[in-house]
């Protein structure tokens, strides 16, 4: 349905894509992955709409491919009084309309002729959208995200969450060849994320998804387009095949550049030897020898494999402390409440000690991000900070913490940085180097402005960090360098977050909504009741036995133990077996 060839793009400060081809073909479910900055969503806009851009290369769209398209920054309109049912059936409903009023004119009309063909052409859109089955279709969509509760609420009273699972619904019921989703997934509360999983394993279409997420890659796609350094790299297959044939494939990259570093060193010493003898030998032959073997060794450096998508460079992110406290408590709250048009918190009563990593777990619009916002204030009596305590906090709403006009550069100058020498030198761990600096908080992609507020936080060196969704936006490989800073960090971190693997692989427990009030859960029972709603048993302990098998493989690899790595490698292909 859809063909890239060649296809070159650019901006004034910055090359997006050299080259890339790929294909979307019916029956795909396609992750599009890649780290932040990389261009998948301007990809998108390039697919959706490639008049307005001047690309090089072939772009093939079959004419009559129709592409439904669910935004990452859809807004809630607040001005409409429609209903969820309304809202999805829009289309239906309009087309529904106008087969009644056509119906109606033909009744007193003269002009049957030019009637009947417009009443065929509406009846023709109303069957190619399912019309005569679309309420009992959307009743099954409603059913299969569990939201049929929610069918004739008005969509200004939905969540955030909800909304993004009625646009999913909306464009899936419109029946096109294609649609593409721009992180569908971001600040979705653990039901409505297995919601979207069973929305799009149920989707007969085609699909193109931009997702970071983890529980959707290893749930839900059928082939995957990885976007790098301005390349492409298509994989027909699962997401966790594709990190296995990425682990492999470094693997004999790393043995091949050992051997070739190996030649080249053998080479540059006879070349050393030739030179040395040209010295005092000045023989033609002796000269055509050493050229001969210099064009051998640029030819053999040339050959050396770059693998882009193999050995991406991960982030450091180091949550560093100014002052360690000793075991006591840092956050107190008590008696706390909070309430808008209605009541969303009440009675909320915990502390914090000094070393705690702890999750705030609940549903979309339960008053997570009030709390954290109000414990980041400090201004309400049931709300008590110790008084040694230096706290950092990371916004799900970027522009709390980012101001839009300030280049990177002058932001960290702003956050007490001295010179713009300090401020690159510390930056390039996080993954800004070159230009990208100096342009403007505004154009960044969400991932990177997440990145900054990371770096951010960390050059705070605070004892407490509030982090209301860090891994919002962020690629894996920035999740999972976040996981560990998270691990390594001797601090308290107070963190809202739908994210499994975040929660099992960094926190202590779990603060659970419930009820209107918070309470203490132990991560052994937050394991139990996420295997209830979302995982097969115990399928969280063979993730992280399938991590810590990657992890052995990338040590013996640092170590160029080459034979052991292979072991740990058949070792990890009967691990995946079990996911």
């Amino acid at each position: 349905m859809i063909k890239v060839e060649n296809l070159s793009f650019s901006f004034p400060q910055k090359e997006l894509y050299t080259n890339i081809s790929f294909t979307l073909e019916e029956g795909q479910h396609c992750a599009f992955i890649g780290t932040s900055g990389s261009g998948k969503s301007t990809l998108i806009d390039i697919l959706m709409d490639p008049e307005r851009y001047l690309f090089e290369g072939k772009l093939e769209i079959d004419p009559t491919c129709k592409i439904g398209h669910v935004s990452q920054f859809s807004q809630l309109d607040k001005t409409k009084e429609t209903t969820v049912f309304e809202y999805i059936g829009e289309e239906f409903i309009t087309l529904q309309n106008e087969i009644t009023a056509i119906c109606t004119e033909m009744e007193t009309s003269t002009d049957l002729d030019s009637l009947l063909e417009k009443y065929q052409f509406t009846l023709d859109a109303f069957d190619s959208m399912g019309g005569a089955d679309f309420e009992s279709n959307m009743n099954k969509k409603l059913n299969l995200a569990n939201l049929m509760k929610l069918k004739d609420v008005k969509v200004s009273d939905l969540s955030g969450g909800e909304f993004k699972l009625i646009q999913v619904m909306k464009e899936m019921l419109s029946h096109p060849d294609l649609i593409i989703m721009d992180e569908p997934d971001v600040f979705l509360d653990f039901e409505n994320l297995n919601a979207l999983k069973h929305l799009i394993n149920s989707h007969k279409g085609m699909l193109l998804v931009v997702t970071h997420n983890r529980y959707l890659l290893n749930h839900c796609f059928n082939k995957i387009i990885h976007l790098e350094n301005t390349e492409i790299q298509e994989f027909d297959g699962r997401y966790i095949d594709y990190n296995f044939s990425l682990l492999q494939t470094k693997m004999e990259l790393q043995e091949i550049a050992v051997a070739e570093q190996e030649e080249i060193e053998r080479y540059d010493n006879i070349i050393d030897n030739l030179r040395a003898i040209a010295t005092y030998n000045s023989e033609a032959s002796r000269g055509r020898a050493l050229k001969a073997r210099v064009r051998f060794q640029e030819r053999l450096e040339a050959r050396r494999i770059k693998a882009p998508f193999v050995d991406i460079k991960q982030p450091t992110i180091n949550f560093g402390i100014d002052h360690e406290m000793e075991d006591t408590v840092v956050v107190n709250v008590n008696n706390y409440r909070v309430a808008f048009d209605e009541l969303l918190l009440d009675n909320v009563n915990f502390e914090i000690k000094s070393t705690d990593k702890v999750a705030i777990i609940g549903p979309n619009g339960t008053g997570k991000t009030t709390l954290l916002r109000d414990i980041f204030i400090n201004n309400q009596a049931s709300i008590e900070i110790n008084a040694d305590v230096k706290v950092a906090y990371l916004s799900q709403n970027q522009g709390e913490v980012l101001t839009d006009s300030n280049t990177i550069l002058e932001e960290f100058i702003d956050a007490g940085f001295q010179t713009y020498d300090e401020v690159r030198s510390y930056l390039s761990n996080y993954g800004f180097e070159g230009e990208i600096v100096n342009q403007k908080i505004a154009s960044l992609s969400g991932g990177e402005k997440n990145m900054l507020q990371l770096a951010k936080v960390a050059a705070s060196k605070a004892n407490v960090l509030l982090l209301d969704e860090p891994t919002s936006h962020l690629d894996i490989y920035t999740q999972i360098a976040l996981e560990k800073a998270i691990v390594d960090y001797n601090g308290a971190i107070l963190m809202i977050s739908h994210d499994f693997y975040s929660v099992v692989n960094g926190m202590d427990y779990v603060l659970i909504i419930d009820d209107k009030t918070i309470r203490k859960m132990s991560m052994r029972k937050f394991r139990q009741m996420i295997y209830a709603s979302h995982f097969d048993r115990d399928y969280l302990e063979k993730e992280q036995n399938k991590k810590a098998l990657e992890m052995k493989i990338e040590l013996a690899l640092k170590d160029t133990n080459f034979e052991l790595a292979k072991v740990l490698v058949e070792e990890l292909e009967e691990q995946i077996k079990l996911l």
